[in-house]
């Protein structure tokens, strides 16, 4: 029997999230997905008169094919989905795994590789296709939020199917509020930070990129990054958990860095050249999501957080910075997590995870309903 939620969520992903038109081409990619949702996903491309592609992925094989993976067939490989890709007009994934930590027990320099040679498919993706990623509800991230499955399984199609209408008038507003600023300040427990972002763009995250959303994302200014920052949301990044990480930065670099993985850490971090500076600055706003559980997705919209990403910047908010790293790193400003406030230009705007402005206090998880 198909659970109506099903029906919700692909509702939501084909007709506002990336918004179909007719005869328009959609991948879709099910990592480890049930097929009922591919099968929601695919009647509500058809209902909407757009044309589904469908690849089933599972992240046990994927993991054998990375384990001997060579650059020859890496090529090929790219080569080949970056054809496929070129010709979709949009892009929906959904990504499921009962084990985060699949990939865990592949050798370093083959995840660099990938990640290298499978750059050129992913920027295609994100700057050419409308595009939508999301994760699906499993046992073990159920785990990873303290939660019954069940009771996870309901938060998660709460979470993902957010009426982002709604947030859309603060995110606007802070958009705005960015686009003027020059310097940016954050201080909390083991943290102060200072760079600029003057002359980079704002960009509205509502419903539209990542499901679930509700984050409004800039750009330092690549060599203008001082201070330093810890992350009190625990993370993973290629498989492997990491807690407590610091960074420290001197002229936009990171020249320092300290976690409970402080090996594999700096591994990521000397990847190549660009992986010590930052991509991308966030504030997270997704008033249903308040607590971190070990996935970025989820994590980096916890209301009353902001990110801060060693390694690519996006087209759209560039400072020009170039890596095959883009590690979104979570430091949750409420109360309960240590507080912390955030200046633009010497003014307070945000105050313990609190927007303090007028017209952004609609993105406070309090006033949200």
């Amino acid at each position: 029997m198909q659970d109506a939620r099903f029906g919700k969520l692909a509702d939501l992903l084909v007709n506002y999230s990336t918004a179909l038109q007719p005869n328009e081409k959609v991948l879709i990619e099910a990592f480890d997905t049930p097929d009922e949702m591919t099968i929601a996903l695919i009647r509500a491309t058809r209902k909407a008169k757009a044309l589904p592609f469908v690849q089933i992925q599972r992240a046990r094989v994927s993991r054998e094919l990375a384990l001997e993976i060579d650059e020859h067939q890496l090529g090929l490989t790219a080569a080949h989905e970056l054809a496929r890709m070129k010709k979709m007009d949009a892009y929906i994934a959904i990504r499921g795994s009962h084990n985060i930590s699949e990939l865990a027990d592949v050798a370093v320099n083959k995840m660099k590789l990938i990640a290298k040679k499978m750059r050129p498919l992913q920027d295609q993706r994100v700057q050419k296709t409308k595009w939508v990623v999301l994760r699906w509800p499993t046992p073990a991230m159920a785990q990873l939020a303290n939660m019954s499955t069940e009771a996870f399984e309901d938060f998660f199609f709460r979470v993902c199917t957010l009426d982002y209408r709604k947030l859309q008038p603060g995110m606007k507003a802070l958009k705005t509020l960015l686009e003027k600023t020059n310097t940016v300040q954050i201080k909390g427990p083991g943290t102060d930070l200072r760079f600029s972002i003057k002359g980079i763009p704002a960009i509205v995250c509502g419903g539209d990129r990542n499901i679930p959303d509700g984050e409004v994302f800039t750009c330092p200014v690549k060599d203008s990054v001082q201070g330093h920052v810890t992350f009190n949301a625990p993370s993973i990044y290629q498989s492997t958990a990491f807690d407590n990480i610091r960074l420290d930065f001197r002229d936009g670099k990171i020249i320092e860095a300290t976690s409970s993985q402080p090996e594999k850490l700096n591994a990521v971090l000397d990847s190549d050249a660009g992986a010590r500076y930052i991509g991308e600055f966030s504030l997270g706003c997704n008033p249903y999501i308040m607590h971190p559980m070990r996935d970025i997705l989820f994590d980096e919209k916890i209301a009353g957080s902001f990110h801060f990403t060693p390694g690519q910047a996006y087209k759209e908010a560039d400072n020009g910075n170039r890596s095959q790293v883009h590690w979104d790193m979570i430091n949750i400003q409420r109360t309960e997590y240590g507080g912390g406030e955030i200046f633009f230009d010497g003014a307070l705007v945000r105050q313990n995870g609190e927007f303090l402005p007028k017209p952004l206090r609609s993105l406070n998880w309090k006033n949200f309903n």
